[in-house]
């Protein structure tokens, strides 16, 4: 699969579905990849638009240059891929990390934003959520994977997805051993530094917010806080889903980003 440099970086991307189709954007969660993250989503999505997944910097595929990162550097990153790809505008999606991403893109470049879908993702950081990621930073830091394993799936996973899928997470822990941890520390550090609630009312383009009703992570309160302060935001709660709501609910997370999208004009 591809690869091209854009602001300074080499990012990994894939691109599905038909050329002559909108093209709508997904952005993935912290410690996931764009080959990965989106199994449940591609090919439904794909029938409909053009997909670009892509792994930011830090992630996956893509480069992992050292110092400090920024949601305004992955934003301007965004941007120079799809001026790379010839792309003027796009809808713009993310989970997780990838929705702060999405949120920090909208905000920098709203001419290149058609719409925003955010999905279990928050515009500030709070004190509890603060004390999670800190504890994921300890093993991340000490580059323990088994640590960093069991500190981050009951948080990205409900009880009863936990219970019933011991072979997927036995999968996803052999590939907590090949990740790059001083690259996790630098997107875990990121993170703790997002802060846009009082630049939400800046977002004046159609907005899907999606979060799951057992997101103990980044869940209804702050999904709660995206709805308050975007002018044009509608909200689907996913019921029974932890944070990880593309895989726990697929259909329906689907299901509403189509919806969403329907409404929209591309």
């Amino acid at each position: 699969m591809p690869k091209v440099h854009a602001n300074g970086v080499e990012l990994y991307y894939e691109l599905h579905g038909s050329e002559a189709a909108p093209l709508l954007v997904l952005n993935n969660g912290i410690i996931m990849n764009a080959t990965t993250s989106w199994a449940f989503q591609t090919k439904a999505l794909a029938q409909h638009y053009r997909i670009l997944q892509y792994d930011c910097r830090g992630q996956g595929q893509s480069e992992h240059p050292v110092g400090k990162y920024s949601m305004e550097m992955h934003a301007d990153d965004l941007a120079a891929l799809l001026t790379t790809l010839n792309i003027d505008k796009a809808h713009i999606a993310g989970i997780s990390y990838g929705g702060e991403v999405a949120q920090a893109f909208g905000l920098k470049y709203p001419e290149r934003t058609l719409s925003l879908i955010l999905a279990d993702t928050v515009s500030e950081v709070g004190a509890e959520t603060r004390i999670i990621v800190d504890g994921w930073l300890d093993s991340a830091r000490a580059a323990d994977a088994n640590a960093f394993f069991n500190a981050t799936v009951p948080w990205n996973f409900s009880p009863a997805f936990i219970a019933a899928n011991p072979g997927l997470l036995a999968d996803a822990k052999g590939r907590y051993a090949l990740l790059d941890y001083p690259a996790v520390v630098r997107l875990c550090e990121c993170f703790l530094d997002v802060n846009f609630t009082a630049q939400l009312g800046e977002l004046k383009c159609p907005t899907c917010i999606i979060v799951g009703s057992l997101d103990i992570l980044k869940g209804p309160t702050y999904a709660a806080i995206l709805k308050a302060g975007i002018p044009h935001a509608e909200m689907h709660m996913l019921q029974g889903a932890g944070h990880a709501s593309c895989w726990e609910r697929p259909q329906e997370f689907n299901s509403a980003i189509l919806g969403f999208l329907a409404k929209q004009v591309s």
